[in-house]
């Protein structure tokens, strides 16, 4: 038998004015948009902004139903928008934010598994890395692309 380590780099930093002009831009769109999220069961708002080659930010928030799993991630509803919007453009980077009782969550939320399939599409269709942002009250985590937050993915190669 043999035994194979896997390991995640990230970056911390203390808020999202240590990022770049765009990272931090693309950061704050995904901040504002909390109020717009639909989630009146778990009352747990998520906001996310993508970022895309041509340089245009498009948003989305987390939708829930009565009838779960009929509502949709922020994560998603952003790419799926953006890639409905612009079809032949990439998307550079993801921001997510997240906040309960009214105020951002202490510890950054990763995406969920179905996010993280989603946005490994994403960058195989597109050929290009995607780094992804989360934000939370106390940090700012990030990796350079949505391979890095799912080892082991499953893509096309295996139905091919």
């Amino acid at each position: 038998m043999k035994k194979v380590i896997i390991e995640t780099k990230f970056s911390e930093y203390e808020n999202i004015n240590e990022l770049d002009n765009d990272l931090k831009l693309l950061s704050e769109k995904s901040i504002e948009v909390l109020n717009n999220a639909y989630a009146p069961y778990s009352e747990f708002n998520v906001g996310a902004a993508v970022l895309l080659e041509n340089g245009e930010i498009i948003t989305g928030t987390n939708q829930e139903n009565a009838a779960y799993p009929s509502g949709l991630c922020a994560e998603r509803v952003a790419i799926f928008y953006a890639n409905s919007k612009y079809p032949n453009v990439a998307v550079k980077a993801l921001a997510v934010a997240a906040k309960k009782d009214g105020e951002l969550i202490a510890n950054a939320v990763p995406p969920c598994g179905a996010c993280r399939q989603v946005m490994l599409e994403t960058e195989n269709r597109f050929n290009t890395d995607m780094k992804v942002i989360m934000i939370s009250k106390n940090s700012v985590l990030t990796v350079d692309n949505a391979k890095s937050l799912l080892p082991l993915s499953f893509d096309a190669k295996y139905i091919k």
